[in-house]
């Protein structure tokens, strides 16, 4: 019996693997684009991680050291916890505005004070880290100018090596400006 889904010589549901995300409810807060690899690898590792302090934490509650286990409980949900929300960074949009989610700090712009979301070309940090790289940013213009970190960059844990995504992200972004600031 032939499993053709199982063969190396055919993906499987190849044309759905990098295409944007369906909107339904545009009340609701949505990411207009996938996790990028490179964050959730991060998250993947973190969990791992996390597996083992708990599985230390069994250990060390088996051998009778309560408060050692407690220790090791607590440390494992820091960790799953830091992974989750490394997951929830990125743009988010909905008809409300476009919330920039950080890793602590989420800054939330209505589109009435949205005056333009347009890509620019400037040095951005590369992977999040202190070094900076000349790359595209989907910035968003508020009103009376005042400065919001970029939303997206071709440099981050999203869209490092996938620049028709960034594309795509932010052109998404771009339209539900065009449809819902002037609205």
């Amino acid at each position: 019996m032939p499993l053709p889904f199982l063969t190396a010589d055919r993906a499987f549901d190849a044309s759905a693997e990098d295409i944007a995300l369906p909107f339904d409810d545009h009340d609701s807060w949505r990411r207009p684009y996938r996790p990028g690899p490179w964050r959730v690898a991060a998250a993947a590792t973190l969990l791992l991680l996390a597996s083992y302090v708990l599985i230390a934490g069994m250990i060390i509650a088996f051998a009778g050291a309560l408060p050692g286990a407690a220790a090791c409980l607590g440390l494992a949900l820091v960790v799953i916890l830091c992974a989750l929300r490394m997951l929830r960074v990125g743009a988010w949009v909905s008809r409300h505005g476009v919330r920039r989610v950080g890793f602590f700090i989420t800054t939330t712009v209505p589109w009435n004070r949205v005056t333009a979301v347009r890509t620019v070309q400037q040095p951005v940090k590369w992977l999040g880290f202190p070094r900076t790289v000349q790359g595209q940013a989907l910035i968003v213009v508020r009103l009376g100018g005042e400065a919001v970190p970029p939303l997206l960059t071709d440099s981050n844990a999203d869209f490092l090596g996938r620049s028709e995504a960034f594309d795509r992200a932010a052109d998404t972004i771009e339209a539900w400006d065009d449809e819902y600031r002037l609205s």
